[in-house]
């Protein structure tokens, strides 16, 4: 009797204790075994898409070994998100970007949090009071549950009865076309060696069509007006297509009259070049003599081989004369030298030097070209046959020359 009256006043001073507390629940007794928090341990909030049956008091490991727990869980602010609180020793430190997986511990085991570094991403800052693991950086592993699900509807009406209606109906395909088989793997093998071995012009061919659609992009502008142009274009073919029809149908009749003509005149044209051959054997016989040749031809008024003999700086100059006495005296008229003054004159006639007087004689236009000739073939000073003329003929031939 005394025992059980300590005993129940032992209980009923641990439950007055424990309500002066703020005692919450059986969540608020802690488990046999658990992670050693120490004095100062942090907290840390973890969102995951689904926690399961995590429960409060679980586990928190890092490389398997505890150290913290779950102290509770609730909601994130969006409503959909789950949130877990945990607490962590102080001593453990992790980097800022480390990652959370609920994980369970056996198959039929408890759940708990498994918290690590990240993988190949660098290590931030340490992970310290109030910070959180976004559900970006968290997951969860598969479930027995679920595995077992997989695999029954795999077995009940999944696909092994597809994977054996697909094995028989290979076994049917392949049977007696084991040759045909063989031949196509041989060809395979074949076609896959011609492309290795043509890597890199493949390789190549790719570069260029990448660097023409990008010329094409860097031109899409023009190329675009270039389009929008053609309407215009196709529309005057639609407006002309009835005469394109006629002019093709009359260059079909064209073509259909010159194969008759042809065909009808084969005999006379073969004839024809028969005949010819003669002609262009001997032109081609005949080689570079007959451009020689052609040198030889007058060109007026001397030949081509003329030039190597020419002296001076004219050669084939061309004249024209006029010949009417109006107009060469008017020409005379109309200069503002005088062209006797450097004229010996015939017969009696003196130049303004030689004449007494102011008053030069007159010209003796009277005077025939025989009497002329006749008085100064007798004289004595010798004179050239410029001055056997007379007159205007003598000022002519003085002009043109036709004494010398």
């Amino acid at each position: 009797m005394k025992f059980r009256k300590l005993l129940s006043a032992g209980a009923a001073a641990a439950m007055l204790a424990v309500s002066g507390c703020g005692f919450s629940g059986v969540y608020d007794l802690p488990l046999p075994g658990g992670a050693d928090l120490g004095d100062d341990p942090y907290r840390v909030k973890v969102q995951f898409r689904d926690v399961l049956d995590l429960v409060p008091q679980s586990g928190v490991k890092v490389n398997e070994v505890s150290v913290g727990r779950v102290e509770k869980i609730g909601l994130a602010r969006d409503g959909w998100t789950a949130e877990v609180t945990l607490l962590i020793n102080n001593d453990v430190e992790l980097p800022a970007n480390a990652i959370a997986n609920l994980r369970q511990s056996s198959l039929l085991g408890e759940k708990y949090v498994q918290l690590s570094p990240p993988g190949q991403d660098p290590a931030e800052a340490e992970l310290a009071e109030g910070d959180t693991i976004p559900v970006e950086r968290t997951d969860r592993s598969v479930e027995v549950e679920e595995v077992l699900g997989a695999l029954s509807m795999l077995l009940n009406g999944g696909g092994v009865e597809q994977l054996n209606n697909i094995t028989q109906e290979l076994n049917t395909a392949l049977s007696g076309n084991e040759q045909d088989i063989k031949g196509l793997l041989r060809n395979a093998n074949q076609l896959v060696s011609a492309l290795d071995a043509q890597s890199g012009d493949i390789t190549s061919a790719l570069d260029g069509l990448n660097r023409l659609s990008m010329s094409l992009k860097g031109q899409k502008d023009r190329i675009a007006g270039a389009i929008e142009n053609l309407g215009p274009g196709l529309e005057v073919l639609e407006q002309q297509r009835g005469q394109l029809v006629t002019m093709l149908q009359a260059l079909n009749r064209v073509s259909g009259v010159a194969t008759r003509t042809i065909n009808q005149s084969q005999e006379d044209l073969v004839a024809n070049l028969k005949s010819l051959m003669p002609v262009l054997r001997k032109l081609g016989e005949a080689g570079s003599d007959l451009p020689k040749s052609l040198e030889l031809l007058l060109s007026y008024p001397f030949t081509d081989q003329a030039v190597k003999g020419a002296k001076g700086d004219y050669f084939n100059l061309y004249v024209d004369m006029d010949l009417d006495l109006q107009e060469v005296l008017a020409n005379l008229g109309r200069s503002r030298q005088n062209p006797l003054q450097d004229v010996s004159l015939p017969g009696n006639l003196t130049s303004p030097r030689e004449g007494t007087g102011d008053n030069p004689p007159p010209l003796p236009l009277g005077e025939s070209s025989g009497q002329s000739g006749s008085q100064q073939s007798g004289g004595q000073d010798g004179r050239t046959s410029q001055q056997s003329s007379s007159g205007v003929e003598g000022i002519f031939e003085s002009l043109s020359g036709g004494g010398n």
